[in-house]
């Protein structure tokens, strides 16, 4: 497999988030391998290869039910 920190560390930077919340797409590994710059980064996120994942969301409803 086609090693991919450097497009990951800029993917994160341009973003904003950490490395975990990355996800990049198996799909278009080959492409995603050619990006080397933050200019091809921005490019490859606005073509959806590479993208944010969502934030998880919590539910305090279990510890409703419980207090209860």
């Amino acid at each position: 497999m086609v090693n991919l920190r450097l497009q990951r560390r800029l993917a994160t930077s341009i973003i904003g988030v950490g490395k975990g919340k990355i996800w990049m797409d198996l799909n278009e590994v080959n492409e995603i391998a050619l990006g080397n710059s933050r200019r091809a980064i921005k490019k490859l996120i606005k073509y959806s290869f590479i993208i944010k994942k969502k934030d998880a969301m919590h539910s305090s409803q279990r510890a409703i039910v419980r207090k209860e």
